[in-house]
Parts: C-alpha cells; structure tokens; sequence
C-alpha cells in the first residue's frame, strides 16, 4: 500500500526546514519551514470560516512559488483542490469555479479584473496568489477574520511555529483530492477526480526511480493546473526535497534559458515539441555544417563529434540535467534518431489526466527507440487485441493511480471505463515482449482507408515534420476517403535560406511527393496545404485535432 504523500512532505518540511523550497525565480524564496507557516496561517482561517473537510477551493492564477503555497494550503487541509488553467476564457473560469462547487478562489488580480462574481454565487471569498491579499469577500465576518490572521497566527503558536506544528490531513486516503478540469467547455465539462491515493502511487513511483537528493534543483515550465506540470514538476520534487523555481507566465525562451543555465536543474520534464523546436534550430544545423559531416564519417571521431553536440546542448540546460522526459505526444523520429545517435539522456513517457498522469516510463538506459516506456508497476496496463504484439488495439489501465471518474458527470464517467472498472485511454496501442509499449494514435484519429487498411495520421505527420522547414502537420481524412496534410512551415527559416516565390509555392507538392515515397498506396497524401499559423494546442502541447477536420 502507498504512503499517504502528506506523510512524505510532513517528513521533508521538518528535516529541510531553514532550506529553500519554493522561488520565484529572481524575485522571493521561501524555506521549507515558510512554507508551512504560510499553510499553518491558510488552516487557521479556513477552519474559523467553517471550511470543512471535503470542501472545494478553486485555483487560476499563473504559475509562481505562491501558486504552490496555495495549492498545498488546500490540500494538506482536507479540502478539495480544483486547479484551472490560467489562460482558460473568463467565462469557462466563472463556470468551472461554479459547477465544481468552490467555496473560495486562489488567482491574480489580472485574472480577477476579468471575472464575475455573480456567476460565481458559491464562492466567499477570493485571495491573490501573488501577495495573499483578499480581493473579494461576501460577508464582513470573514473579511474581519482575514484582517486580523495575523493575530490569530500568533496566538494560535504563542512561542513560535515550529516543525513540531506540521500535521497534515492523511486520515483517509481514498477522499478526493483534486478535481482538474481537462478543457474550458462550458458543455458537460469533465473534471477528472483523483484521490490522494491516486496522487500518492504517482508519487511514490517517481520517488522510486527517480530519487531527489540533496542540493537538487527544478525548473517550474509546465502549466500547474495540468496534472503533469503538478504532480512531476511540483508535487514529487517537494516531497523529495528539491527547490523549485516559478517562472511566472509562459516565459519567452531567452528567459527559461537563463534560468536554466541559473538554476542547473537535476531534471527537464517538457514535450516533444520544445525538444523538437531546440533540435531545428541548434543541433541540426551544427551536425549538417560540412566539417562536422565529415568527421562524423570517420568512425574514431564520430562519437567524439557527438559527445561535443551532447555537451553543448547539456550545456544550455544547466550541466546538471540526469534525465530528460518528454510526454503528451510522439517524439518526431528523426529528431529521436539524433537524440539516440549522441547518447542524450532522454526518455518519453506515456499518460493522461485520469491517471495522475503516468501510465509508462522507462529509465533513459532502458528505453526502448520510438516506444514511450514500459507500464508503471501502481497499474495493470494492456491492449485491447486478440494479438497485442502486432495488432493495434485500444490500451485500457486499471490500478492506484487511475481515477475516480468525472465530477457530477456520470455519463461521462460510465463511458470512461470497461465493465471490468479498466479506464479506456482512447489511445491505440501494441506492446512488444519486452513490456515496451508503442502508441499508433488516438482510436478517434484512426482513418479508415476503403481498402480497410489501418491509417494512424501521427505516423504520417512524423513523416511530413522530417521535411525541410516543415514546423508541424496535422493529417485529416476528407471527402472521398482522400487523406489530406496541413502543414504549418518556417516562414523565418524559408526567408533566411532566400526560396523564391515560385519555390515556395512548390513547397506542398514537394513534401507531399517525398513522404508518399515511403508510404504504402494505400495511406498515401492526396494534397499538402499550408495554413498560416501554428495549431491550436492542449495544455500538454497536444494538436486540436477536432478544430481542422
């Protein structure tokens, strides 16, 4: 049975108490022992305002060391916590804090400018994430109250707080925890419910296989309202004792690699996306330069070449990076083969919201090429296929860590899962004897060719992403069974290397003639177009798919 993770950050507060915790980065730094008496003062004023266990506290403000104040406030508490995305539209924000039944709201005053309180007619009082002041209360009592917690704070701990006052909520550890809303729609939305058990087998499987030691040192870039972002790059590290820097917003990346070249992260937790985006603009050009070509030729100097692009790229992260992992989508398989070929510490895993999040990972040394891990030990994964090694079939998941359903959603909820209680991922997979598991793409993206033929469109946007200038590509099948590829390109790049208009022009046939060389009749591209902006996008970096049928 799972430790209760409270019990994990009980213990690391007391032992780490004088040592950093939580920092904006170039801005406050908060000890371990701040932290909990901020969580201490947060306790005191929810339980003098009959905040009780069970109780809903909504979160939406950007991502910052008081964010994580916050949400740890809520949650060592008992309470509910129902984090939602900071750059969800005022109006999803106003009905999410409402359908979840929140009696308060942690978020920033930018935020809070855009909201309406009247469709909020739960909530009781509304606090800034940025310096704890309180934006809006409905009654003078608890205004009163909040005014005076100071006060209150010292009387409660007359000699002091100290690491002998840190007691957390682990009495049951079934309850609910979080509610995390997968979108903004205001239409049967689906707030994922996990449970502190859900949380803890996350947690203590990363504790296992990536242990946090002494000095370690995170850099905070993914959204903290989604599960990854939490639990890897917030939750698991606390509870190790690592420091974690907040970069506020989304940061420009001149910013998150100063901060990483600073804070000489143990551990890069991104998607493939930004990985692929540093390869195309770094690592590719510095193997294609004609010298390096060459000396790549020559056995002896190949991996020395190698090991200098490795170094550098290692370099721009800090030096200090053990593991590179990458998940919510596919890693493009050229830049993979680049990853592979210089030895980079790089891992992609596999997971979702309802599993909190992880459902495969494999250590960098034990990944296998082009797979995304083998299961997590917290849950039985398997393939829905009469031959799960070669056919393609539905990857269903049952165990600790998968959730409870979706929040005053049954529908949705009974649809989720088998009546055997596995969750469905809608995510088609094989898994070959080795346990390694390899994702062919959304069992709602599957095109069906009128030959019966499966067509899995992420193989063949890999493909088209591969072609020069190519940034990203959705594949959509359209009237007449006809497979169609939009195509967003590097304007910047095409303008730099001087492609005339007629070249450019060309472009989509060019890429649609070179990636039907390598594709069976049957999935080949009837016609390439360009759009003229990048895709809309998931909080996991995942494509909109259902915006460009």
């Amino acid at each position: 049975m799972e430790q209760h993770y409270l019990l994990n950050l009980e213990a690391t507060i007391k032992r780490k108490w004088d040592q950093p915790a939580l920092c904006f980065f170039q801005g406050e730094e908060l000890s371990f022992g701040q932290v909990a008496g901020h969580i201490a003062r947060f306790h005191l004023f929810f339980k003098e305002n009959g905040i009780a266990v069970g109780d809903k506290i909504a979160i939406c403000a950007k991502n910052t060391h008081r964010w994580a104040v916050s949400f740890l406030s809520v949650t060592t508490y008992g309470t509910v916590i129902v984090p939602i995305l900071a750059d969800f539209h005022p109006d999803s924000v106003n009905y999410l804090v409402d359908h979840s039944d929140s009696l308060m709201l942690f978020t920033d005053r930018e935020i809070w400018n855009k909201l309406d309180p009247e469709k909020m007619p739960k909530v009781r009082a509304v606090i800034n994430c940025d310096d704890f002041e309180l934006l809006f209360s409905r009654d003078k009592a608890l205004t009163e109250s909040y005014r005076k917690l100071d006060e209150t704070f010292k009387a409660a701990y007359p000699q002091g707080f100290g690491p002998e006052h840190v007691k957390y909520y682990t009495e049951d550890i079934e309850a609910l925890s979080i509610i995390n809303y997968t979108s903004g729609t205001t239409s049967a939305p689906k707030g994922v419910m996990l449970t502190y058990r859900n949380i803890s087998a996350s947690i203590e499987f990363a504790l296992r296989k990536i242990p946090v030691k002494d000095g370690d040192k995170i850099v905070s870039m993914l959204p903290m309202a989604h599960i990854y972002g939490l639990v890897f790059e917030f939750i698991y590290p606390i509870c190790g004792g690592a420091c974690i820097y907040f970069l506020g917003k989304s940061p420009a990346p001149s910013l998150l690699l100063k901060a990483m070249k600073t804070v000489k992260p143990y551990l890069v937790l991104t998607v493939p996306l930004v990985m692929e985006k540093i390869y195309k603009s770094s690592v590719k050009p510095a193997l294609q330069k004609p010298a390096v070509k060459v000396l790549s030729r020559i056995p002896g100097l190949r991996q020395i070449v190698f090991k200098k692009v490795r170094s550098s790229l290692n370099a721009a992260f800090g030096g200090n990076v053990q593991e590179y992992i990458m998940g919510g989508a596919a890693l493009n398989p050229e830049v993979e083969k680049c990853f592979h070929d210089i030895k980079l510490s790089y891992t992609v895993g596999y997971g979702m919201t309802e599993a909190a999040p992880l459902l495969a990972y494999a250590h960098p040394w034990e990944y296998a090429k082009g797979s995304c891990g083998m299961a997590v030990d917290c849950a039985d994964v398997k393939i829905d296929s009469e031959d799960p090694h070669r056919i393609a079939g539905e990857i269903l998941a049952k165990g600790d860590n998968i959730c409870l359903g979706y929040y005053k959603n049954e529908e949705a909820t009974k649809a989720a899962f088998t009546e055997d209680g596995y969750l469905r991922t809608g995510d088609l997979g094989v898994i070959d004897k080795k346990g390694n598991i390899y994702i062919k793409g959304r069992s709602k993206a599957l095109i069906l060719s009128a030959n019966g033929q499966n067509i899995y469109p992420e193989e063949l946007e890999a493909m088209i992403n591969s072609q020069p200038y190519v940034v990203e590509s959705v594949v959509v099948e359209r009237a007449g069974n006809k497979i169609y590829a939009l195509v967003y390109v590097d304007t910047e790049a095409i303008r730099k290397d001087g492609l005339s208009i007629s070249a450019v022009a060309d472009l989509p046939e060019v890429i649609r003639l070179t990636v039907n060389k390598d594709l069976p009749a049957y999935s080949r591209i009837f016609k390439v177009e360009l759009v003229d902006k990048p895709f809309e996008k998931t909080p996991k970096m995942s494509i909109k798919r259902f915006l460009y049928k």
